[in-house]
């Protein structure tokens, strides 16, 4: 892995690549084409593939997916069961902008500091769970 300029600030531009770069290679190896989204801690995106032959959809899914881990700083398979219990909850983060609870999305930190997001989409969710989590592996660093 490339040195991080400063992993408090944000995922570097670097960083983001290995991990969607990790990523399709794990898609590959499951026969699933993909699409697959890096965000920074603010939510932008730093690094984008949709894999040949993924769904048209999953592009924006998966950028959704990444921004909402962000937005919370938690997965987003844990959103269901974190809102479940609260009718207001439930009529209502589902309705913001740009926000998903569909699962497959993951915050990114970097010795302990939340520096970005991941998102997955094109499989079912816990594929794209798993092809998500072969992107931490590019270094021991990463926390998921």
């Amino acid at each position: 892995m490339t040195e991080a300029a400063h992993p408090a600030f944000s995922v570097t531009a670097a960083l983001a690549l290995e991990m969607v770069s990790a990523a399709a290679a794990r898609a590959d190896e499951l026969g699933k084409p993909m699409s697959i989204a890096v965000v920074d801690a603010g939510g932008n995106l730093k690094a984008f593939v949709r894999m040949d032959g993924s769904p048209l959809l999953g592009g924006g899914v998966a950028q959704q997916k990444a921004w909402s881990a962000v937005a919370w700083d938690m997965p987003t398979s844990e959103w269901v069961p974190f809102i479940s219990d609260d009718p207001v909850l439930v009529e209502g983060v589902p309705r913001i902008p740009g926000l998903t609870v569909l699962p497959g999305g993951f915050p990114i930190r970097v010795d302990g500091a939340l520096v970005g997001g991941i998102g997955v989409s094109g499989s079912h969710y816990s594929e794209d769970a798993d092809v998500a989590r072969a992107a931490f592996a590019v270094s021991d660093r990463i926390e998921a």
